[in-house]
């Protein structure tokens, strides 16, 4: 990764580093349960969510990942967060990721994004795969993947538990070559 953090301007947004100031920002959306019914992570105070500010650093030391705030460009407000973790140098792919205040839905902001974390994926860190694994009941997100023209690779069924419930996972992936 840069020594710098890659900074990214699309026409109405601003991917930047993620920053200590972002924690009660952070916190409102990972506890938001419209957010978190579909996503593997939440918190229920403060002070736990400084474990993700602290993830997300890691990321960037460790070379496993990158993620973003996702940003107004005019006034700076605070979106959601995206990006890609799990990064193996080694078999050059990872998984991406993202989630929005719910506020932000359905407004074209991650159509936004995703493009250009993605070209960052393939051109700049020099992935071949970008992998999504996604709960089957979250039809947004599946359609949001169709959209990107990633491929739906199959379904992992009865694989994670979730409020004492199994879940299933749907895998799709976007290959470098695929763009």
């Amino acid at each position: 990764m840069n020594e710098v953090f890659p900074e990214i301007l699309t026409e109405n947004l601003l991917l930047r580093q993620i920053v200590s100031s972002d924690l009660e920002n952070i916190f409102a959306g990972l506890s938001h349960p419209d957010v978190i019914r579909y996503y593997g992570v939440s918190f229920a105070t403060i002070k736990e969510t400084k474990e993700q500010l602290n993830w997300y650093a890691d990321l960037e030391k460790t070379g496993t990942g990158i993620w973003w705030a996702i940003c107004t460009k005019s006034e700076g407000e605070f979106l959601g967060a995206a990006g890609f973790n799990n990064l193996s140098s080694e078999n050059r792919k990872a998984e991406i990721g993202f989630w929005l205040m719910p506020r932000n839905w359905g407004k074209g902001v991650l159509t936004e994004v995703l493009p250009q974390i993605l070209k960052y994926a393939f051109e700049v860190v020099k992935l071949h795969r970008v992998e999504a694994f996604v709960e089957e009941a979250n039809t947004n997100c599946i359609s949001l993947l169709n959209k990107m023209n990633f491929t739906k690779e199959g379904t992992m069924h009865d694989c994670e538990i979730k409020n004492d419930e199994f879940i299933n996972l749907v895998i799709f992936a976007k290959l470098a070559n695929s763009q």
